[in-house]
């Protein structure tokens, strides 16, 4: 019996490329093509298991001379699959773009045009690496400075508890580790199911029955009855991750569950009982929801029980360090090869570099080192190389204007202008600012994004929402 091919996704809108990359990799890969990123969406939602594989283009549709869209896609990938191995394959073909997708969670990126032998091997060095976070996830968290050990201490005190926990922290912290490990696997539920499913992975139309299962003949297409999340997970775990991406009508639903354990498959009225325990995920500051009116105040004080934040790299100091250590001797002995080493310069680089895709930035820097430079000294030169600095914010030094850190000068603004205007829009005047702040922005930058976004103190995609949402206004 033969083994089964690895799947590999193609996303490309050029038809020229999938086409031809499909024919190259049909042999030795069970090949899917996409032309964007709503397509590519709606395909996984189709499949069993996700790919192993991704090889996407950063220009996608509806505007592909951008890398926003390709951008969006490499996170919505890592949410389906946070161990997907994906390959960046562009014609902007630029540093910047690059560290920003590796910062991401892609392992590797390949300007236009390609050679099919040199991704191939790229595909298979990625898969020989397989996941070496895997190891994390049996040892535990890594680290020891005191936010660590501040997690550490609240997760033994809350593990064993039957009410829910929300975990809260930024992308690429761990929060699945968290969830998995210290929150179900170190608990009395852990020869019980751990079902997982990430809110932003999937359609809000399919949300409610994938989760609550449904009756046959529910909607088009439901020819069977079918359980969902909930009836699957039993009286083990389910991990809601993303939960700030549930959609507004049906957090009732989910707050109905937390209160009494009642609900119903879609498409019925018999009423079924869920024992599991709900462990929710968010990198969204859902108190900042609740305000904004999209996610529901008795919802969120349901999930919010008890609450755990993972600290992020820019909080644990020489833990870094740590995880270097572990990543690197599991990457090397996962393809047989002596550990890197770093210079000293490249020591200090690292102790420096605030890391914002997190530990799965900090894992992959280490697979891609360990594959180039396995059994050598790294210089700081090759390690600058892989960093996404043009994505950390930078403070803004403006001790005399209408900085955030100098709010006395933004009342006297406010005062002025009340005290002058008869009458004031309040929504016009904040999209005053913002249309002031940035277009300045890019005009200081002379056009270039990436610097305009880096003033503003925020990443480049925001910055391009924000452009369309006011072009469409």
């Amino acid at each position: 019996m033969s083994l089964a091919k690895p799947l590999l996704l193609i996303v490309d809108d050029d038809s020229l490329i999938t086409e031809s990359l499909s024919f190259a990799f049909a042999r030795d890969y069970d090949v899917i093509t996409s032309h964007s990123r709503p397509h590519a969406q709606a395909l996984l939602r189709q499949l069993r298991q996700p790919p192993q594989l991704a090889l996407i283009d950063l220009g996608l549709p509806p505007h592909p001379h951008r890398p926003d869209e390709g951008f969006a896609l490499i996170s919505d990938l890592l949410a389906l699959s946070p161990e997907m191995k994906i390959i960046v394959l562009s014609g902007q073909n630029d540093d910047e773009n690059a560290c920003h997708a590796r910062t991401l969670g892609a392992v590797d990126f390949v300007g236009k045009p390609c050679d099919p032998g040199s991704l191939d091997q790229l595909f298979q060095q990625a898969l020989r690496f397989g996941n070496p976070s895997a190891d994390a996830r049996n040892t535990g968290l890594i680290g020891e400075s005191l936010p660590m050990q501040r997690l550490r201490l609240q997760l033994g005190q809350y593990a064993n508890l039957a009410y829910p926990v929300l975990i809260e922290g930024e992308s690429g912290s761990g929060k699945d580790i968290v969830a998995s490990h210290y929150l179900h696997r170190l608990t009395e539920r852990r020869d019980k199911p751990f079902l997982a499913l990430n809110c932003a992975a999937i359609s809000p139309t399919l949300l409610e029955p994938t989760l609550f299962g449904y009756a046959k003949g529910a909607f088009t297409g439901a020819s069977a009855a079918k359980a969902g999340y909930f009836e699957d997970a039993d009286s083990g775990t389910l991990f809601l991750d993303e939960i700030g991406e549930l959609p507004l009508e049906l957090q009732p639903k989910l707050l109905r569950v937390l209160e009494n354990g009642e609900y119903q498959r879609v498409g019925e009225t018999q009423t079924r009982v869920s024992t599991a325990r709900i462990i929710a995920a968010t990198n969204r500051d859902l108190r900042q929801e609740m305000r904004a009116g999209r996610f529901r105040a008795d919802l969120f004080h349901r999930l919010s029980v008890f609450t755990v934040s993972v600290p992020s790299l820019r909080e644990t100091g020489l833990d870094r360090l740590l995880l270097l250590e572990h990543f690197r001797k599991t990457s090397a002995a996962q393809v047989l090869a002596e550990p890197f080493r770093l210079a000293p310069a490249a020591q200090s680089l690292w102790l420096d570099y605030g890391f914002p895709g997190n530990v799965r930035e900090l894992r992959n820097i280490v697979i891609r080192l360990t594959a180039r430079h396995a059994g050598k000294e790294v210089s700081a030169d090759q390690l600058r190389a892989e960093f996404d600095y043009l994505d950390i914010p930078e403070p803004a030094a403006d001790p005399n204007g209408l900085a955030a850190d100098n709010p006395e000068n933004v009342r006297q603004a406010a005062r002025q202008h009340l005290e002058k205007a008869t009458r004031i829009n309040l929504d016009t005047t904040l999209e005053l600012w913002q249309r002031c702040y940035i277009d300045t922005a890019i005009e200081l930058s002379n056009g270039n994004m990436s610097q305009a976004a880096r003033r503003l103190g925020i990443n480049r995609t925001t910055l391009y929402n924000r452009l369309e949402g006011r072009n469409r206004q």
